[in-house]
């Protein structure tokens, strides 16, 4: 096992290398001059060139790649245009923020998806079974940033009854904060929360027809044990798999909810760097984000074959 996450990390290594690469590029191609939009539409073409050369963005691309790349192995992510603070420390400050939205969203879709996933497996083709997995459908299939305007029309503009706008402060008290979550929160655990109950009803109709049932069924055991605690359990290996998949999914995908709730997150500070065309913070935001992808996909793939010995590396692979 050791050999194989040992080949797992080192396979990580060139997965940055590309996402990097890619990114410096995209930025570069992006419509827009970073110098133009720090001064402002009044600023003269020799202020925006002095600030170009302040830059370093009238050097080739190569130079800049270079330059980057160089820093990049000391641990230097860059500073930022806009912010005129280290991307390292911009990062820190607003990391911790869309990890709070993306645990909650994926809590919220947990205790939703998987006991509806039992019940619609423990009761195959009854109405409770067609109707949760056509509104699983639905979740699957709705839009982020449709739903998270819905929410905030309904149930902020219509109703007033939860704030749309922010994350709230402790100043006021834990229920301004909690009041605050609950719309971001909704809107991001849709999607986990239809995909853990379909994935949960299919593992648990393949488990419930294996023959180690029917023998714990002949047994006298309950079907509350039955299911809960033994098929639940031989359930779980694609259920971990795919919490791994949400959670780094609930990282990215932070960045629409974030952007229409006005979440001071990462995802919002993506979008603002794209809007000022600050190249240092979209890189390093990305590879940030890519990393915890990984980092995640890794701590899944070993977890995975802790609770299921007998997966090939093959397997392990291919669920990453």
């Amino acid at each position: 096992m050791l050999k194989i996450i040992l080949k797992r990390v080192l396979q990580i290594i060139p997965i940055l290398f590309i996402v990097v690469t890619l990114v410096f590029g995209i930025t570069r191609v992006i419509p827009g001059d970073p110098a133009a939009v720090m001064l402002g539409p009044q600023a003269s073409a020799d202020e925006v060139m002095k600030l170009r050369d302040e830059l370093g963005l009238n050097d080739s691309i190569s130079k800049q790649y270079g330059t980057y790349m160089k820093g990049l192995l000391k641990g230097d992510l860059g500073k930022s245009y806009s912010y005129s603070e280290s991307v390292g420390k911009l990062i820190k400050e607003t990391f911790p923020n869309t990890l709070i939205l993306a645990s909650c969203s994926i809590v919220l879709a947990l205790f939703i998806g998987i006991p509806l996933g039992i019940i619609s497996a423990t009761k195959q083709y009854s109405i409770f079974d067609y109707i949760s997995m056509i509104a699983a459908l639905i979740g699957v299939s709705m839009p982020i940033f449709w739903l998270g305007l819905m929410l905030v029309l309904v149930f902020s503009v219509n109703l007033g009854w939860l704030p749309s706008m922010g994350m709230g402060s402790m100043d006021n008290g834990i229920g301004d904060v909690i009041s605050h979550l609950v719309l971001p929160t909704i809107a991001l655990s849709t999607i986990p929360s239809a995909t853990f109950a379909r994935i949960t009803r299919s593992s648990m109709l393949e488990s419930v027809k294996q023959d180690y049932v029917k023998a714990l069924r002949a047994k006298g055991l309950s079907e509350r044990v039955v299911i809960w605690k033994h098929v639940l359990k031989n359930a779980l290996p694609p259920i971990i798999t795919v919490l791994g998949l949400q959670i780094s999914s609930a990282l990215s995908g932070a960045i629409l909810t974030e952007t229409i709730f006005n979440w001071p997150g990462m995802g919002k500070l993506i979008v603002d760097a794209i809007g000022n065309r600050d190249y240092a913070l979209v890189q390093g935001a990305v590879l940030f984000i890519a990393v915890i992808y990984v980092a995640i996909n890794l701590l899944v793939d070993i977890v995975y074959m802790y609770i299921n010995p007998k997966v090939s590396y093959d397997s392990v692979k291919g669920g990453s």
